[in-house]
């Protein structure tokens, strides 16, 4: 990108990003291992794997991937979705981007119906002209293919497009798109109290 001032778009990771869904999925993913007798794993070790994508969480379930990817999915859905907190500066900074005109969309390998919950709860619907989540038949991250879609919803060229994200696959979707990637360290990994 030449010039940052010819940004179009903003797109946004959404665990670790804007939200902290960390909580909901560690402890489905801590019930998960449990039920099925595979090792505990410690709240580091699953952030890291979700920061990853799916891949790299179903795998963790090994020969009992598909029962257990089941298992874990009802788990969080029924009991944990709504357990999140916005991360510390997200609205501050969403509200920014607003005033400033700049079209917004959530690209997030979470599920479309969980983005939407997730985003419905906090209030942050309005911010977002498009929400990209995982539904069967769309790639997810690292693949480009959501944050191509998210910039012809919002009929945008990728080439003037910032994708902000906190893991692996956020930034190497955001080099295989053609895009500017703004990546997130652990430091930012403080919630709202």
């Amino acid at each position: 990108m030449d010039n940052l001032k010819n940004i179009q778009a903003v797109l946004l990771d959404l665990d670790g990003t804007l939200i902290d869904a960390f909580t909901p999925i560690i402890r489905a993913m801590q019930q998960t291992l449990k039920t099925f007798n595979l090792p505990i794993m410690s709240d580091a070790e699953i952030r890291r794997h979700t920061g990853r994508g799916d891949c790299s969480m179903t795998a963790l379930f090994g020969d009992a991937k598909e029962e257990a990817t089941s298992f874990f999915i009802q788990a969080h859905d029924q009991n944990y979705l709504q357990e999140i907190k916005s991360m510390l500066g997200a609205e501050i900074f969403l509200d920014y981007l607003k005033c400033k005109n700049i079209p917004m969309a959530v690209v997030t390998s979470k599920g479309q119906y969980r983005a939407e919950a997730q985003l419905k709860k906090l209030g942050w619907m309005h911010y977002f002209d498009s929400i990209i989540g995982k539904i069967d038949g769309r790639e997810s991250k690292p693949n480009p293919e959501p944050l191509l879609l998210a910039c012809s919803e919002l009929s945008v060229d990728i080439k003037h497009v910032i994708m902000i994200g906190d893991g692996e696959a956020d930034m190497k979707a955001a080099q295989r798109a053609g895009c500017f990637a703004i990546g997130l360290t652990p430091f930012i990994f403080s919630s709202r109290t």
